[in-house]
């Protein structure tokens, strides 16, 4: 989901004070991988060792280039402290906070594993943000709690914003007819690649590894499905709050709505006084200058496009790889809050945003369902709900192991002023990270989900003992609805609605 720069006024600014880099407690423990010995902690039994390079920084002449291989190191590196976030705006009230230090030289990797373990199921987390923010390094994201119950966890940072999606026909010609627009994608399937290599040492099993993510991250799950390169680096898949419809930017040809990756990166490069730009030029900008005000809710749609069809890494958008078949069908867990972005204060700008892409007769076709004004409900369908039905039927009528999911718990302390799950509420359950304050259905949502997500990761089938049965998806739309006191099963039921939503992305020009 592409936000508007509607909220620009919010001034979300990079942190002023100095960041401390977050550590790791525990005692020493060492684990000789592929990729050099390593010292990391481990506490009340789960091992952990983070801030792990992955690939080379890339940074000087290594911005906008494909990954290169992470320098060896000789003796055993400690693997206690968090690397670098990635350069952002950050945003106030996010979920997954984190005040890490950021700089360009952020592709680090972070493990956790259950001491003893062997041939474990591997789980990769890819953070949200809407590619623009975000870290592995949140409070939030520590991945003990998941480990400790029989996986190995791994999250990582990638390169986002500008500096990892940016189009330029100096790097293009450069690249010499392999044009690279998706620098985040890429390093997603680097640390894909690190993990299959290494996975093994830390008592995973690299022939059995899930990705999944959330938002920005989920989406990246499907953008992965759907990328040649990636394939065979993981075996199963899930999306939280990560499908849509959206039709990216090409790299050179306009599209409705969308200016073209290299246009982009040509009318930022003349914002930052490089008309003529050489590649060199562009990597010698300061990396505040790349980075400007770009941020989750002032996305500069004339000077950033985000992922782009390149023709390389992304062939088209998810959607349409989906449709024709081009994804592997491997089991598939998706789908979304029940109140995702409907009861935020901005939610009255988010609807005019909606009108704004379907335009009026989109519009008329809604509110016969919807009412008028629309029931704020709509926001919630059209950017995540009707997606991930959609992407779950897709699946589902290849044959995969498809499930489809509705988060609808609300934490005890906020049901007094939330009817709903908002967006990225979920992601404390999974972890097992709750708040001192979280009430005993809390507790056992958590408990539900992390056993549920570890069981599919174990065998593709989230279902086991003592678990409410989840269907596989089929006519009907069922769905597992996660609901204020635990988790039952039940067919969709805004079908009507979503239906229209279909109807009218349909309709729109691509």
């Amino acid at each position: 989901m592409r936000l508007p720069a509607f909220a620009a006024a919010l001034a979300i600014m990079l942190t002023a004070a100095p960041a401390v880099a977050r550590s790791i407690a525990g005692a020493p423990v060492v684990v000789e991988a592929p990729a050099g010995a390593l010292e990391g902690r481990v506490d009340d039994g789960v091992e952990a060792f983070v801030g792990i390079p992955y690939v080379a920084p890339p940074v000087g002449p290594l911005r906008w280039r494909a990954p290169a291989p992470a320098p060896r190191w000789t003796g055993v590196r400690p693997a206690a402290t968090f690397g670098n976030d990635c350069p952002q705006q950050r945003l106030p009230g996010d979920l997954t906070p984190s005040d890490q230090p950021m700089s360009e030289d952020c592709l680090t990797l972070n493990l956790w594993r259950p001491a003893g373990g062997r041939r474990l199921p591997i789980m990769i987390w890819i953070h949200g943000g809407g590619f623009v923010m975000g870290s592995s390094s949140a409070a939030v994201l520590d991945g003990a709690a998941l480990a400790r119950r029989g996986v190995v966890l791994v999250s990582f940072n990638y390169r986002i914003g500008r500096f990892g999606f940016f189009a330029h026909p100096a790097l293009s010609a450069e690249a010499g007819g392999h044009p690279a627009a998706n620098f985040a994608f890429l390093d997603m399937i680097a640390a894909l690649r690190w993990v299959q290599a290494n996975g093994a040492a830390f008592g995973g099993d690299p022939a059995n590894v899930t990705i999944f993510g959330e938002s920005a991250g989920g989406a990246a799950v499907n953008f992965l499905m759907g990328t040649p390169a990636a394939q065979g680096l993981f075996h199963k898949a899930i999306v939280q709050s990560g499908a849509n419809r959206e039709p990216y930017a090409r790299l050179a040809l306009p599209r409705p709505g969308r200016i073209p990756a290299e246009a982009a990166g040509i009318a930022f490069a003349v914002r930052a006084g490089l008309a003529d730009a050489s590649a060199d030029q562009l990597r010698a900008l300061p990396a505040d200058i790349v980075q400007g005000a770009l941020s989750l809710f002032d996305q500069q749609p004339d000077r950033f496009a985000g992922p782009a069809i390149d023709g390389d890494t992304v062939l088209a958008d998810p959607i349409e790889r989906f449709a024709a078949a081009a994804v592997p069908a491997v089991p598939y867990l998706i789908g979304s809050n029940s109140a995702e972005l409907s009861e935020e204060a901005f939610a009255p700008l988010m609807m005019d945003f909606l009108r704004s892409q379907i335009g009026a007769e989109g519009m008329a076709g809604l509110e016969q369902v919807y009412g008028r004004p629309p029931a704020p409900g709509l926001i919630d369908d059209y950017f995540f709900g009707e997606a991930a039905r959609g992407y779950a039927r897709i699946m589902s009528a290849r044959g995969a192991l498809a499930r489809l999911y509705l988060f609808d718990h609300v934490a005890e302390a906020d049901r007094a002023n939330r009817r709903g799950a908002n967006h990225a509420s979920e992601i404390a359950y999974l972890f097992g990270n709750l708040p001192a304050a979280a009430g005993a259905s809390d507790h056992e949502t958590a408990r539900l989900m992390g056993d549920y997500w570890v069981n599919f990761a174990r065998t593709g089938d989230p279902n086991g003992a003592g678990l409410p049965h989840w269907p596989r998806h089929g006519a009907g739309d069922p769905l597992l609805r996660f609901g204020a006191s635990g988790a039952a099963s039940e067919q969709t039921r805004n079908a009507e609605r979503l239906d229209a939503v279909e109807r009218a992305m349909a309709a729109r020009p691509r």
